[in-house]
């Protein structure tokens, strides 16, 4: 008996009514549809009656890969139509594609993304040969504002000439495979009645050979052709070769199962993988938000499917008018009535029988839109919406995606991480609602464990409250926090999800933040993050793991900034942690450890231009509290480090900022017998190289020991002389600057003393006031009307043009 095959666009009202018809005329013993196989027992869980749009989602997770897929359905797919129409027909309904965990959907999170975008040479053609911009306007322009009539037929034209002679990669040969395989059980198990087969059209031509099918004579019945491509079953031929498929099975050998179909594959044992349905929204769906699969703006296609192109142009028309007067954008009737002429008439121009989107959407801009645009027209392309857009096409964008999110029926299972949450919720009184704010003490038991609680919430992705207060890295002696109320769309759906990390709810954030800590990308301060975020959490059986991922992956880091922040972390968490439990750790010693041998590594290595590196200076700082406060934990002796810092001091080569700051290590750790450790020398050989290099240095110097200004030293290297501050050598190399240079070195001067506090800049201004005999307010110095900058460089002017002026005898008289 013959078997229909039906190619479609995901999300296409044009198609879900062909596929109604379809079902309506043929009465097909069964409809097969592609989507994920593993549903087919829990059919009755998707026919529930929810509110679309929702979503198959689907995870997998082992050793040594982790994948989630979606599978989204709203009234106007194809898919969904098919099984809702073919379960009211009596036909036996059955998804027939791999399981999202499969290895085919390996790099592949949307199951519907267009294959046809994927192999675009064909549709590139197609939208030279009719002038439009875009896949989507193509795909308007020839099927959705066009009759209905011969639709199938048309449609098997465009699928044929999208895959033409295309060469599937390996994922679409293995799930074309499979679902040959269940096209031939059906084709046999059906006896004299039809078999409907709906699937991506890419995926068509391809299945027509894969299932063996053949005509007796070639020729497709003309009369039937109106609902699909029509076929003689012939005997099951052989598949062809696809190589291997992972989790066994292939081709024409694909094992059956009890039930007497094709197995569904299943994910090996060490492997945690599962599916459930989530609540979908029509944003997520909009190519602008960066969908993959379908058609954009599905507002405007539930409109197209509830009530036609004419009906959906005009509320398009009417919703962005009043979504603009609600921003106060000025449009009034008579930008209403230019909109709607120039859409009739570019739907007549472009010879549409009736409205396509881009009719309306071209009208809507051509009559509100005055100004010149920087950047061509969302729907000429597809992509998410720019930042920076005008505010007529943002709202116009707004309209045609629509507002709608799906929602569950209550009844639908829900993974068991779900019921964890909130009975910890509810255990905790975190149960207020969304809207309720918690101010937490850390030193109770209680509050930590909501603390925990909130953050493992936080870490999975769980919108619903957001810390507005609390500490922020290991030495944060800050014991309070404060959690504020945030919006909270898609929570539901986000729960769902986050149920692929684990059941329970530490389990899960021990999963997210684990993948965090192996992701190939994350350097040394994304791991510095995971782990102070571990630390909050309270997930002490990862903590140690990701301590030892840190403690190996510290040596293989190149920058010493980053660097620079794990190692101030860990430090921090060793010395004063005392609320959540890891101070004095063994394995944070072995962080500390690492981390500081391998920035001195880098330290003593570097070379570069002037500037100022902060992250880099941060990192010798961090260097230095490691040697003062942890020297047991480190392999390096105080003198090795003191030394080491002594050689970078004094290396010509290296950045003039890290020199300071090695000479400030250097002061801070201990001198190196025989080495001069006088700051006020050092400064009158670092200001020979000029002002900016002079404020460079004292950037580095001042990062690790402000106090070397504001004490006296002895300028002779420590074997007696006069006292003279570091102060008093300053303020005489700076005024004995030409004022040229003096302009040129202050920005890097003023930079350089921004690292002391206000009670300090006050002590060395009244040092600066003392100096010059002068008695005053050592605040009313340090406080001018405007920049001192300003104030300087407005000096130089007046001084040139008093020089001018004086050249030409214009100056003024005495």
């Amino acid at each position: 008996m013959p078997a229909v095959f039906l190619g479609v666009r995901h999300h296409s009202p044009a198609c879900a009514r062909l596929v109604e018809r379809t079902i309506e005329e043929l009465r097909p013993a069964h409809v097969l549809v592609e989507g994920p196989a593993e549903m087919n027992a829990r059919l009755d869980e998707l026919l529930l009656g929810h509110e679309l749009p929702i979503a198959v989602f689907s995870h997998y997770r082992d050793g040594q890969r982790a994948a989630t897929s979606w599978a989204p359905l709203c009234d106007y797919s194809p898919e969904w139509v098919a099984l809702r129409a073919g379960r009211a027909a009596g036909a036996e309904v059955r998804f027939i594609d791999l399981p999202a965990w499969h290895p085919a959907f390996a790099e592949r999170a949307n199951r519907y993304a267009d294959a046809e975008v994927r192999y675009a040479e064909a549709t590139e053609r197609l939208c030279r040969h009719f002038a439009v911009d875009s896949s989507d306007a193509l795909w308007d322009r020839l099927f959705e504002v066009e009759p209905d009539d011969n639709l199938a037929a048309r449609l098997d034209a465009y699928f044929a000439l999208v895959r033409g002679d295309a060469e599937a990669d390996a994922g679409d040969r293995a799930r074309e495979a499979y679902m040959a395989a269940w096209v031939r059980r059906a084709v046999a198990a059906a006896g004299e009645r039809p078999v409907l087969v709906v699937t991506g059209g890419f995926h068509q031509p391809a299945l027509r050979a894969l299932a063996g099918i053949r005509g007796s004579d070639g020729i497709v019945d003309s009369a039937a052709q109106a609902a699909g491509a029509v076929v003689p079953v012939g005997a099951v031929g052989a598949v062809g070769a696809v190589g291997e498929l992972p989790f066994g099975g292939g081709g024409d050998g694909w094992p059956l199962g009890a039930d007497g179909w094709p197995q569904v594959p299943a994910p090996p044992a060490e492997a945690r993988a599962g599916s459930f349905l989530v609540p979908y929204s029509f944003r997520q769906l909009d190519a602008f938000a960066g969908y993959q699969s379908g058609m954009p703006s599905p507002g405007y296609y539930q409109q197209v499917w509830e009530a036609g192109p004419e009906a959906a142009a005009d509320g398009l028309l009417r919703t962005v008018v009043e979504r603009l007067r609600a921003r106060k954008f000025p449009v009034s009737t008579a930008d209403l009535i230019a909109a709607r002429s120039l859409a009739q008439g570019l739907t007549a121009l472009r010879g549409h029988p009736r409205p396509a989107r881009i009719d309306v959407l071209d009208g809507l801009a051509g009559a509100l839109i005055t100004d010149d645009l920087d950047r061509p027209l969302p729907w000429t392309s597809r992509g998410t919406l720019s930042t920076g857009s005008h505010p007529a096409v943002v709202e116009m964008v707004a309209a045609c995606s629509g507002d709608r999110t799906g929602r569950l029926h209550p009844a639908t299972p829900a993974p068991p991480l779900v019921h964890d949450v909130a009975a910890q919720l509810a255990r905790l009184g975190l149960d207020g609602g969304h809207g309720s704010s918690y101010r937490l003490d850390l030193t109770d038991g209680t509050d930590l464990e909501r603390s925990r609680v909130l953050h493992r919430l936080r870490v999975l992705g769980i919108p619903g409250h957001g810390r507005t207060a609390g500490p922020e890295h290991g030495i944060d002696p800050v014991f309070t926090e404060r959690w504020e109320p945030r919006p909270s769309p898609g929570r539901e759906a986000a729960l769902v999800e986050a149920g692929a990390y684990g059941a329970r709810l530490a389990e899960a954030a021990a999963a997210a933040l684990s993948e965090r800590t192996h992701d190939a990308e994350a350097g040394a301060d994304a791991l510095a993050g995971v782990l102070f975020d571990t630390v909050l959490c309270g997930v002490g059986a990862l903590s140690e793991q990701l301590l030892a991922e840190l403690a190996a992956r510290v040596g293989e880091l190149k920058m010493p900034g980053p660097l620079g922040d794990v190692l101030a972390t860990a430090l921090g968490l060793w010395r004063h942690d005392r609320v959540y439990g890891v101070a004095r750790g063994p394995l944070l010693g072995a962080v500390i450890d690492g981390a500081t041998g391998r920035l001195l590594w880098l330290l003593e290595g570097a070379r570069g231009a002037s500037g100022v590196d902060f992250p880099r200076l941060r990192a010798v700082v961090a260097v230095r509290d490691a040697v003062l406060h942890a020297p047991e934990l480190l392999a390096a002796s105080r003198a090795t480090v003191a030394g080491i810092a002594q050689r970078i001091s004094r290396d010509p080569d290296a950045p003039i900022d890290l020199r300071g700051a090695a000479f400030g290590l250097h002061r801070a750790l201990g001198a190196v017998p025989g080495a001069s450790t006088d700051p006020a020398g050092a400064v009158r050989t670092v200001a020979a190289a000029g002002p900016d290099a002079l404020g460079d240095w004292l950037a580095g110097l001042f990062a690790l020991a402000r106090d070397e200004v504001t004490g006296a030293v002895e300028s002779g290297g420590g074997d007696g002389g006069s006292t003279e501050s570091l102060v008093d050598v300053l303020d005489s190399l700076v005024c004995a600057l030409p004022d040229g240079d003096f302009l040129s070195g202050l920005p890097a001067l003023r930079q350089a003393f921004a690292f002391f506090p206000p009670r300090e800049r006050e002590r060395i201004a009244g040092k600066l006031l003392e100096r010059r005999g002068v008695r005053g307010s050592t605040r009313g110095l340090l406080r001018t009307t405007t920049d001192p900058l300003l104030i300087a460089r407005a000096g130089a002017l007046e001084e040139n043009v008093s020089r001018v002026l004086s050249r030409y005898g214009l100056g003024a008289a005495s």
